[in-house]
C-alpha cells in the first residue's frame, strides 16, 4: 500500500474527530482549457460566519502549514484532471475576470503545486502569481517539474510563503 493513502487515511480521521463531517472541502475549479472540474481538499475550517482566520481550525491550521490539507488531489492526478506541476486550480467564477494574458494559465493541466507556488505562494500578489503562471506555461520542460517539486519539498518544510499578509486566504481575485 502506498505511503500516501496511509497518511491520507490518518488525516481524514483526524478531520474527522476534529471538526466532523465532510472531511473535505470541495468547490468547483477550472481546469485545462477552463474545463471544470470538482476540487477536494481537506476540510481546514468550520461552517458558519466570521473571517477565514476565525472559521480556521487549529488541526486546519497545522494541515495548511504543511500543505496536508492538499493530499485529496492527488485523486485528480490520478485521474488526469490534475499534474503535480502546472498552475493552481482556480475558482471558475474567475474565469471572465481574467485578461487573455491571465487566461493562459489554463493551457496546460492545473497542479498540486507550480512556479507560483515555489516563489511566493500565498504571500505575492494575484499579478505576480499569474504572470509566473504563464512563464511556467511557456518554459515547461521534465527538468523543470524536478526543480519545482524539489523546491516544494524545501518550502513546505520550513513553511514558508504559506499566507498572504498574515491573513489564512488570499483575498478573492476581482480581475485586473
Amino acid at each position: 500500500m502506498p505511503i500516501w493513502l496511509i497518511v491520507y487515511a490518518i488525516v481524514a480521521l483526524i478531520v474527522k474527530f476534529s471538526s466532523g463531517s465532510p472531511v473535505h472541502f470541495k468547490h468547483e475549479r477550472a481546469g485545462k482549457n477552463a474545463k471544470e472540474f470538482m476540487f477536494m481538499k481537506f476540510r481546514t475550517m468550520r461552517d458558519g460566519e466570521g473571517s477565514d482566520a476565525e472559521r480556521t481550525t487549529r488541526v486546519g491550521r497545522f494541515l495548511r502549514s504543511t500543505s496536508l490539507d492538499e493530499l485529496p488531489q492527488l485523486w485528480h492526478v490520478l485521474s488526469g484532471k490534475m499534474s503535480l506541476v502546472g498552475p493552481r486550480p482556480l475558482p471558475t467564477k474567475y474565469l471572465p475576470r481574467y485578461s487573455p494574458f491571465q487566461a493562459r494559465r489554463h493551457e496546460v493541466r492545473p497542479g498540486i503545486t507550480g512556479w507560483a507556488q515555489i516563489n511566493g505562494r500565498n504571500a505575492i500578489s494575484w499579478e505576480k502569481k499569474f504572470e509566473l503562471d504563464v512563464w511556467y506555461v511557456d518554459n515547461r520542460s521534465l527538468l523543470l517539474d524536478i526543480k519545482i517539486i524539489f523546491l516544494t519539498f524545501a518550502k513546505v518544510f520550513r513553511r514558508k510563503d504559506i499566507n498572504h499578509s498574515n491573513v489564512d486566504t488570499m483575498p478573492e481575485f476581482m480581475g485586473s
